[in-house]
C-alpha cells in the first residue's frame, strides 16, 4: 500500500472513478458537469414525456443529481482528501499523502500539497534526530564532568593534572559540539559570505595540522605538497574548517602506529587536497552519506556526525566537490577546489 493511497489512519479511500480527470481545465470540468446535468435531465423528459409532469421532473432530477454527485465527487475529493490531511499533520503526522491523479489545478495543487507533506516530515524527521543526537552526545561529557568535579570536591580524587586534563578534554568536547552546531546553524541559513584570498597551500595546510593535532599530538601528520610554492584562491577561515574535520576524521579513525598524510597537488583549473589514513576505511556503498548529517558511516567512536557534512558545505561554497576516492587501504577523501 503506498503513501500516496493513505489518508486518514491508513484507510484506503475515495476509489470512485474520476472520469473528468484527463481534462486539464477545472473550468472545463464545471461547464462539462452542467451540460451532462442538463443532458441527462432534457434525456429523462423526453423518455417520459407521457408520465404525469411532476413525475417525470422528479425522475429528471433525481438523475441529473445522481451523475452530478459522481462528477462532483471525482472533482472535489483531493480537497477532502487534503482537508483530513491537514488536520493530521496538525497533530504531528505528516505521512499522509493525497491521491493526485487529476490534471487540472486541483491536481497541480494536490501534488504541490503532497511534496509539501514530504518536505515537512523530512524537516520533522531532521529536527527528532537533532534533538536525539545532541542530547547523546551532550550527555557523555557532561555525565563526566560531573562525576569527575563530584569526586574533586568530596575529597575522592585530587585535582592533580592528569584529572584535570581529563576535565579540559571534555570540555574541549562540548566546546567542538557547540561549534559545529553553530556551523550548521550558518549551514541551515545559507547566508554565508566567502572572503577570498590566495595564500600557499603548504603553510595553510601544516598550520591546520598543527592546530588538529597539537604539540602533544599522539601521532605525526604528514604533509605533502608538490610542487611546493602551490598556491590556492579560497577563504581561509571556511576552507580551515574542512580540512580540519577531515584530519579529526582521519585520527580518529587511522591507525595508532602510522602516519595521517595530507596532499596538496595542483589539478586542471584548481588544486585538489587530499587526507588519507590507513583505518578500516568506507565501503562504496556508504560513500554517498558519509557527507550526510549525522551519519558515522557505522562508527562508535563519539564523534556526532556532524565534521563531514560541514565540510561538504564548506568545500561546496567554494563550487568545490568532495569525494571519497578509492585507495590500497584505508580512506582517502579529495577535495577539489576550482580556480577561483
Amino acid at each position: 500500500m503506498s503513501a500516496g493511497d493513505r489518508v486518514g489512519g491508513g484507510r484506503i479511500v475515495d476509489r470512485l472513478p474520476r472520469p473528468l480527470d484527463p481534462f486539464r481545465s477545472f473550468k472545463v470540468k464545471t461547464g462539462l458537469l452542467v451540460v451532462a446535468a442538463l443532458f441527462l435531465a432534457s434525456l429523462m423528459f423526453w423518455v417520459t414525456a407521457r408520465w404525469p409532469f411532476r413525475y417525470a421532473l422528479a425522475l429528471a432530477m433525481l438523475v441529473s443529481l445522481a451523475v452530478t454527485q459522481i462528477l462532483a465527487h471525482g472533482m472535489t475529493s483531493p480537497l477532502r482528501e487534503m482537508t483530513a490531511a491537514a488536520r493530521a499533520m496538525a497533530t504531528g503526522d505528516y505521512s499522509r499523502r493525497v491521491r493526485s491523479t487529476s490534471r487540472d489545478e486541483i491536481g497541480e495543487l494536490a501534488r504541490a500539497f503532497n511534496s509539501m507533506a514530504e518536505d515537512l516530515e523530512a524537516a520533522d524527521r531532521y529536527r527528532r534526530e537533532l534533538i536525539g543526537n545532541v542530547s547523546h552526545e551532550l550527555r557523555t561529557p557532561i555525565s563526566a564532568l560531573s562525576a569527575l568535579l563530584e569526586n574533586v570536591v568530596d575529597g575522592v580524587e585530587e585535582p592533580d593534572p592528569a584529572r584535570m586534563q581529563v576535565a579540559l578534554d571534555q570540555t574541549e568536547r562540548l566546546g567542538r559540539l557547540v561549534a559545529e552546531l553553530l556551523d550548521l546553524s550558518r549551514l541551515e541559513e545559507g547566508a554565508v559570505q566567502l572572503d577570498r584570498e590566495r595564500f600557499p597551500v603548504r603553510d595553510f595546510l601544516e598550520d591546520v595540522v598543527r592546530q588538529a593535532v597539537g604539540p602533544a599530538g599522539p601521532r605525526r601528520v604528514q604533509v605533502d605538497v608538490q610542487p611546493s610554492g602551490l598556491c590556492v584562491d579560497a577563504d581561509v577561515a571556511r576552507l580551515h574548517q574542512a580540512v580540519t574535520n577531515l584530519v579529526d576524521n582521519a585520527l580518529r579513525h587511522g591507525s595508532a602506529h602510522t602516519q595521517v598524510v595530507v596532499r596538496g597537488r595542483p589539478a586542471p583549473g584548481g588544486v585538489i587536497i587530499e587526507v588519507e589514513d590507513d583505518g578500516p576505511g568506507i565501503s562504496p556503498g556508504e560513500r554517498s552519506r558519509v557527507f550526510e548529517r549525522f551519519t558515522r558511516g557505522g562508527s562508535t567512536d563519539g564523534g556526532t556526525g556532524l565534521g563531514l557534512a560541514i565540510a561538504r558545505w564548506a568545500v561546496e561554497l567554494h563550487d568545490g566537490r568532495i569525494e571519497v576516492v578509492d585507495t590500497v587501504r584505508g580512506c582517502c577523501i579529495r577535495v577539489t577546489l576550482p580556480a577561483g
